[in-house]
């Protein structure tokens, strides 16, 4: 089973795109989950058939967003954590699986100088809480824009940016606590030790051309799923954001 994850940086603006639908056709994934929308579901019909399309967009529009594209119909779909305070801006998007339940997630960003920190803090507080609780009744596959390059070998600079949002002790440290809490980073399972491998890049400086990134989109499993892992997979040579794709493909 082929599962595929990408922040889009704008849904309606990368389907015009060469890379987004030849690389989706290409990989033919089972399930293809997005981040960062933005967008109503009224405002573009994506062109993949084949797949039940579900989306979880924020109340402003033109903003953050998140969508589940999949062959398999869930057992249900969920859109939310369940808080209203944290489910205004579309960020986590849940179908259940017969063997496991997957979770779709465009956490927030702490923003520059770390403005939002607090906020941040909070929901990490609170989603690590939601995920803890869908793992009473199964397996966990977390996916998406984690906003947070968990260790130095995660980015290309990071005694540059320490202290900076995405690579802050504060959300650094949450990032481990999820991890210790019973999730498995599944690209750092099978790689523990690769360097220079990347899922954003600035538009700024010649980031990408000069593969300065960070590695902040995950596919997380629960501990008790992790041996279903086959392999993980960085898209990196795939173009249209300033993300790239991730992929998880299970036994």
């Amino acid at each position: 089973m082929k599962l595929i994850s990408w922040n889009v940086n704008g849904l309606r603006a990368i389907v015009k795109k060469e890379d987004f639908y030849s690389f989706l056709q290409r990989e033919d994934a089972d399930v293809i989950c997005l981040q960062e929308t933005k967008m109503q579901p009224d405002q573009l019909e994506v062109d993949l058939p084949g797949y039940h399309p579900y989306f979880n967009s924020a109340v402003r529009k033109g903003y953050s967003g998140v969508a589940i594209f999949t062959k398999t119909e869930p057992l249900s779909v969920t859109a939310g954590i369940g808080i209203e305070e944290h489910d205004q801006e579309g960020r986590v998007l849940t179908a259940e699986y017969e063997n496991f339940i997957l979770v779709c997630v465009y956490t927030p960003n702490s923003k520059d100088g770390l403005l939002r920190i607090d906020y941040r803090m909070e929901w990490e507080d609170a989603f690590r809480a939601y995920l803890h609780k869908l793992h009473e009744r199964k397996p966990v596959i977390v996916c998406g824009d984690l906003n947070v390059a968990h260790q130095e070998i995660d980015l290309k600079h990071p005694n540059q940016n320490r202290g900076n949002a995405g690579f802050s002790d504060q959300e650094r440290e949450k990032m481990g606590i999820l991890l210790e809490s019973g999730f498995t980073d599944s690209f750092r399972y099978l790689y523990p030790d690769v360097k220079e491998r990347y899922t954003w890049w600035s538009y700024r400086f010649n980031a990408r051309k000069n593969n300065a990134g960070w590695r902040i989109d995950y596919f997380l499993v629960t501990n008790d799923y992790r041996d279903q892992i086959q392999d993980a997979i960085i898209y990196d040579d795939v173009y249209g954001s300033d993300h790239c794709p991730v992929g998880l493909i299970l036994k």
